[in-house]
C-alpha cells in the first residue's frame, strides 16, 4: 500500500531522530576534570649568581651542569651603575644562572661553586689578582643566605690553616657584560660555533645548547656529559656535518 506523503514525511524524519539517538548513546563525554588533576603551569626557573674569579671561565662551568639553562656573565656586588669591563669600579666578575629547580637545587650549584675555585685566596684566582676576582655567594632571601653560610662553615671545616675569605651578599643588581665576554670559551673554538649554525649573538645568550657547549669547550663538563658530547660530534661528522641542535 502505498503511503502519503506526509506519512513518508512522518517516517523519514523517525528514522533520522532514532539515528541521532543511536548516535548520541555511542558518544561518551569526558568527565568533569578535577582541580587537582589539571595541568599545573611550569615551575619557573630560578636565578643565582655567583663570583668566583674570571667570569670566562666561571659561566663554563655552570654551563654543563644538567638542569642549568642558561648563563650570562656580569658585574655584581658594587656600587657603580652600569659598569664595564675596562672600568667596573667596586664590582665583582659574576656569573648568572638560571636553572630548574627540579632538575638542580641551590645547595648543589653551591658545591660546583666551591670546588671549582680556591676561596681561600684573597681578592684572586691564580694568575688573576684584583678585587673584581674576588670570591661571593649572591643570595636572594634568607633560605639561600642561611645555605650559604652552612655551606661556608663546611668548607671552613677542612682547612684550620687558612682563612675562607668568600662573602655573602644579598643579590642587588646584576649587570649583564659586554657581548664579547658572554659565552667566551665558545667564541674562541670556531668549529664548534660552525657545528650549531652561526648563531647570532642574542641567540647565543639564551640557548641552553650554547651554554653547554661553552663549557664543553672548556672541557669543564662533567665527565659523562664531555663524553656525550663527543659521541655526539664524533656521530655528525661522519654522517656529513649537519646542524647541531640538541645532546
Amino acid at each position: 500500500m502505498e503511503l502519503p506523503s506526509g506519512s513518508l514525511f512522518l517516517l523519514g524524519f523517525l528514522l533520522l531522530f532514532a539515528a541521532l539517538l543511536d548516535l548520541a548513546a555511542a558518544i561518551r563525554f569526558p568527565d568533569r576534570i578535577p582541580e587537582s588533576g589539571r595541568r599545573q603551569p611550569n615551575q619557573p626557573l630560578r636565578v643565582a649568581v655567583f663570583a668566583l674569579g674570571s667570569f670566562w671561565r666561571s659561566e663554563a662551568t655552570f654551563g654543563c651542569l644538567p638542569g642549568v639553562v642558561r648563563t650570562s656573565v656580569g658585574y655584581a656586588g658594587g656600587s657603580k651603575t652600569n659598569p664595564e669591563y675596562r672600568n667596573l669600579g667596586d664590582h665583582a666578575e659574576s656569573v648568572q644562572v638560571e636553572y630548574d629547580p627540579k632538575l638542580i637545587q641551590f645547595k648543589q650549584l653551591l658545591d660546583v661553586f666551591w670546588a671549582s675555585h680556591d676561596p681561600r685566596q684573597v681578592f684572586g684566582q691564580g694568575p688573576d689578582v684584583g678585587n673584581q676576582y674576588r670570591s661571593i655567594i649572591f643570595t636572594n632571601g634568607t633560605l639561600e643566605a642561611r645555605l650559604a653560610a652552612a655551606s661556608k662553615e663546611r668548607e671552613q671545616t677542612k682547612s684550620r690553616g687558612s682563612i675562607v675569605t668568600t662573602q655573602i651578599q644579598q643579590l642587588g643588581t646584576f649587570y649583564p657584560a659586554e657581548s664579547e665576554h658572554q659565552k667566551f670559551e665558545l667564541k674562541h673554538n670556531p668549529f664548534l660555533l660552525q657545528l650549531i649554525g652561526n648563531m647570532p649573538e642574542e641567540e647565543l645568550m639564551t640557548s641552553s645548547l650554547a651554554a653547554k657547549l661553552n663549557g664543553y669547550a672548556a672541557e669543564l663538563c662533567p665527565p659523562r656529559i664531555q663524553k656525550k658530547f663527543d659521541a655526539k660530534i664524533n656521530e655528525i661528522l661522519k654522517n656529513g656535518w649537519p646542524i647541531l641542535r640538541e645532546v
